[in-house]
């Protein structure tokens, strides 16, 4: 199974300068419980942008670079390689960012999304979600509180064709 992890504001806005809009540790821990002990598709520039690599993960990165060769990564420069890469009997993740999205969304069976209920400046988007395609299965809001400056709901996505 593939699935999709994002979260995403109103306008679908990802992130700006290679950087999140908002922090939510509720959502990060919900992140990190979901893909521990996975292997996790992302871009280049969505690696680049964690302080180091995430613990318990193994990173498999898309790129055109051909001299791109973190330690400890799987480095591929397709959707296709990316997914070959990763066992075939285990959950494997997309974690972005929105070029990967585009690409992983005829790919993934499911959407785990993390709808952040407000509208934000980006330079990076999510696509749409296609509701011919995709059945909204699951939500569970959590509002805004001392530690989520945001009103946010959890999303969960089957894909239905």
């Amino acid at each position: 199974m593939i699935t999709m992890v994002a979260a995403i504001a109103e306008n679908n806005a990802l992130g700006k300068d290679n950087d999140l809009l908002w922090h939510l540790p509720d959502d990060f821990k919900r992140f990190k419980q979901i893909t521990s002990g996975h292997y996790i598709i992302m871009g280049r520039k969505t690696f680049e942008s964690f302080p180091k690599p995430l613990p318990n993960r193994t990173h498999v990165i898309i790129t055109r670079q051909k001299n791109y060769h973190p330690e400890g990564c799987i480095i591929v420069d397709s959707m296709e390689k990316a997914i070959e890469a990763c066992p075939k009997d285990e959950t494997i993740f997309i974690i972005g960012g929105g070029e990967i999205y585009t690409l992983g969304m005829d790919f993934a069976d499911t959407i785990e999304l993390t709808r952040v209920h407000e509208n934000f400046e980006a330079d990076t988007f999510f696509p749409e979600i296609d509701n011919t395609k995709w059945k909204l299965t699951s939500e569970e809001h959590h509002p805004a509180d001392e530690r989520h400056k945001f009103n946010f709901t959890y999303q969960t996505f089957l894909k239905s064709i």
